[in-house]
């Protein structure tokens, strides 16, 4: 007899996270699993068609920070409207738990000096409701998302837990330290962790300048804290490095990683970017990287499918102007007083006639980069000709660079936008992101979905990932099932998420069903949304037809449908039994 499904999503072109290719088949779903695929008989209390339209697992996110918002958020956007129905944070060491309470200002400012999430917004919307790991897991487990959350346990903060100042003067861990550090390690994998996270980054700082806690770590402290992994038997490693331009130093950063890897035996992933500054250098990463893995080690890279850069504005913190005195004057204003004093010639010629102050030249530079400085656009354009830099208009133009960004940026009543990238566009195109994407040793990850949230927004990775390099290339587009397998089942396997990721039986029914000609990214948008009003860019997208996490419809073309059922996620899972 013919079963009564919940949900049946009919005559879809399916995708299924395998990298297979595409087929046509209806898809069953019974109690937030999928229960079958092909030809689907018998009634349903729900029913999608998609004929005509791509059918695709959720895509699985492993590298977030929504630490924070997860807490007084039940929506992880944007990332929502990207189709991630699974979000991994706590990424690059920096966290929330563990924590004393006498530790927990440290812990917000290095969240906000890290990931550009404002200090006020984290002391208005952190309860506070924990102080080990196991407990923070217990807060977010209370909580309802439009998407499924898991949690990382960060260095710093643990480093911070056990020895308080000392790790903030980054200090060398003592024996001591290290088997404290261990220990919790093991107690927070055991209670639902999904694996341990490190910076030994130098742009990682507080928001004095200073370098995090992490920063002061040695070899043995991170290969000895990689054994309560090793004590708990599960969990995965996540480390961001400096893989500057040296050599030698690359090489002295990547045997700490080897150290980790061989102490504890637990798969690491390391963020592998092609530095603007330094865009052979990801070869050498890589190729340290292969070797280690002949070697049996399990290691792998985390990467990106475009540039990753800021953005610049008017109501933005970083522009080309936004250390000249007389922006300095009104940066508190709202745009729109901003876009008045712009739309004035006396203010136009006393700022232009003006240079930048700032005792940090480096900061200087970064706002003034215009050789890698671009007009968005609308809708936005991350691959952009090396002809439209604002250097190079402006030499074309016979201006000042300058005068081209404060027009651009005035443009659109002031909602025009720069975009500055610094990885992932070396040589100005976007083919050591394709080589690295097609390195099997790689995932497309490092979103920072709910990081620097007025500065960057790069969560639509994932719908880039379709429209740029599955759609748009013409005879050099990529495989469409083959993009889908990066960000679905890679990302899920990697961390050790084995029952989503796929279309097939017994998997958890996270599925995306997208109108794959008419995708398209918008423009971001700035919105005063955080607590205490703060502002955070958004970027919403036009071609997911339905979004679906546990077998149930969270968002419907864009719009969410009110439904929560996203959840925690503890640790490791498997698929069920078909």
């Amino acid at each position: 007899m013919d079963r009564t499904h919940d949900l049946v999503i009919r005559g879809g072109t399916v995708a299924d996270g395998r990298g297979t290719a595409l087929f046509e088949a209806d898809i069953a779903v019974d109690a937030g699993r999928i229960t079958a695929v092909g030809r689907v008989a018998g009634s349903c209390r729900e029913e999608i068609d998609a004929r005509g339209l791509l059918v695709a697992p959720g895509f699985v996110d492993i590298h977030s920070h929504y630490d924070a918002q997860a807490i007084w958020d039940e929506r992880l956007l944007p990332s929502g409207w990207q189709g991630v129905t699974t979000t991994v944070m706590g990424n690059c060491g920096v966290g929330f738990a563990p924590v004393r309470e006498s530790d927990r200002e440290t812990l917000i400012e290095l969240m906000e000096g890290v990931e550009d999430i404002p200090g006020p917004v984290l002391r208005e919307g952190l309860t506070w409701e924990w102080s080990s790991f196991p407990e923070y897991l217990d807060a977010l487990e209370r909580r309802r998302h439009d998407m499924d959350v898991c949690a990382q346990l960060p260095h710093s903060a643990l480093r911070v837990f056990v020895m308080g100042e000392r790790a903030v003067r980054r200090e060398p861990a003592t024996e001591e330290d290290i088997a404290a550090m261990r220990a919790l390690a093991r107690e927070a994998i055991e209670a639902g962790a999904m694996g341990f996270t490190t910076s030994l980054s130098d742009n990682h700082r507080t928001p004095q300048g200073d370098f995090i806690p992490s920063r002061g770590a040695q070899a043995g402290e991170l290969a000895g804290v990689a054994c309560g992994l090793k004590d708990a038997g599960r969990g995965v490693l996540q480390i961001i490095l400096n893989l500057g331009p040296d050599p030698a130093e690359r090489e002295r950063e990547f045997a700490i990683v080897r150290g980790m890897v061989e102490a504890s035996g637990r798969p690491l992933s390391l963020t592998v970017l092609q530095r603007i500054r330094d865009p052979e250098g990801w070869r050498h990463t890589m190729g340290m990287m292969e070797a280690a893995v002949r070697d049996g080690l399990p290691m792998y890279a985390q990467v990106i499918p475009r540039p990753l850069g800021t953005l610049f504005g008017l109501d933005m913190a970083r522009h080309p102007f936004c250390y000249h005195p007389s922006f300095k004057a009104i940066a508190d204003q709202p745009l729109e007083t901003k876009v008045a004093a712009f739309r004035d010639p006396d203010f136009r010629k006393r700022l232009l006639a003006e240079e930048a102050e700032n005792k940090d030249e480096s900061l200087i530079r970064r706002v003034q980069n215009f050789d890698y400085m671009f007009p968005l656009g609308d809708p936005p354009n991350y691959a952009p000709a090396r002809e439209s830099s604002v250097g190079y208009m402006a030499r074309g133009r016979e201006l000042s660079p300058f005068e081209v960004a404060y027009d651009v940026m005035l443009a659109d009543d002031g909602c025009n936008m720069l975009f500055s990238p610094n990885s992932g566009y070396g040589h100005f195109n976007l083919e050591g992101c394709r080589e690295l994407m097609e390195n099997p040793r790689s995932v497309v990850a490092v979103s920072d979905g709910g990081a620097h949230v007025a500065q960057i927004c790069d969560t639509s990775f994932s719908t880039f990932l379709l429209t740029y390099w599955g759609r748009d290339r013409g005879n050099r587009r990529l495989d469409v099932s083959w993009l889908i397998k990066r960000m679905t089942g890679d990302t899920a396997a990697l961390v050790g998420l084995d029952d989503r990721g796929r279309i097939a039986p017994g998997y958890k029914a996270d599925i995306n069903v997208i109108d794959f000609d008419n995708l398209r990214i918008e423009r971001p948008y700035m919105v005063h949304d955080l607590p205490l009003g703060g502002k955070r860019l958004l970027q919403r997208t036009r071609g997911y037809v339905s979004t679906i996490v546990s077998g149930i419809e969270v968002y419907h073309d864009g719009e969410a449908t009110g439904a929560l059922p996203g959840r925690l996620v503890r640790g490791p899972q498997k698929v069920a039994v078909a």
